[in-house]
């Protein structure tokens, strides 16, 4: 074979084996992109970071607390501002008697008496005048019965509240003028209460009575200052 023959062979078989190790190279390729993918292997699919805007909600939950604007029973004397409309505890309340007792020596008499609506319950309020602190028993009764006499007192209403205020004195013991508004006192506006009565002082305590539109709904009892008051609050579970 002469020298330009061989030179055209090798020519020829350089072309030839180009393409095999182009072949050796994309398939290397393929089998290193499917082991990517496995255990320990770098995967490829992109990881959506969390949105700057999903921040936890740290907006403060509702409460069932004293809030809302009453509304004034007619015949009224006075107003329900300040009555503990945004200092009042948060509501749960229950059906369970509410007792507290009063301070030593005190000698209270009710001065004024008002009824309000507000979200979610009515509110009574008891102002009294005097010495000392206040106390109370509070407790849903089959009736209305008047302490001394024993009679029965018709309240409006299907449930009848009894509030009984410790500390309490007679006008002459104490030196501070009654309440002489309605009495009873009809309510009008409201969900719960319908009626409250005053029916006068007996043995330190005195005896009211708030007719409710149910036997049975939850109320919660308090007290305030400046001027001092006890607050009932029955709840509209309707």
């Amino acid at each position: 074979m002469d020298r330009a023959t061989r030179t055209a062979t090798r020519t020829v078989r350089r072309g030839q084996r180009r393409p095999a190790l182009a072949a050796v190279s994309l398939g290397a390729f393929v089998v290193l992109t499917a082991c990517s993918g496995g255990d320990g292997g770098y995967d490829a699919t992109p990881v959506e970071s969390p949105s700057r805007s999903a921040s936890p909600d740290t907006s403060p939950l509702p409460t069932d607390g004293a809030s809302g604007t009453p509304t004034e029973a007619p015949g009224s004397t006075g107003s329900t501002e300040g009555d503990g409309s945004t200092t009042a505890p948060a509501f749960p309340a229950n059906t369970d008697p509410d007792v507290s007792e009063p301070s030593a020596g005190a000698a209270l008499t009710v001065t004024d008496l008002r009824v309000g609506r507000h979200d979610g319950f009515d509110r009574v309020v008891y102002e009294l005048g005097g010495t000392g602190t206040p106390g109370w028993r509070v407790e849903y009764v089959p009736e209305a019965i008047d302490d001394g006499s024993g009679n029965v007192f018709p309240l409006a209403g299907d449930g009848t509240l009894q509030v009984m205020i410790s500390g309490s004195g007679y006008p002459t013991d104490t030196g501070v003028a009654e309440y002489s508004g309605p009495n009873p006192l009809r309510v009008a506006g409201t969900d719960e209460v319908e009626e409250v009565a005053l029916r006068g002082v007996f043995e330190g305590y005195t005896q009211s009575f708030i007719g409710t539109d149910d036997t049975d709904n939850p109320f919660r009892v308090y007290a305030l200052t400046d001027p001092t008051r006890v607050v009932v609050e029955v709840r509209d579970d309707d």
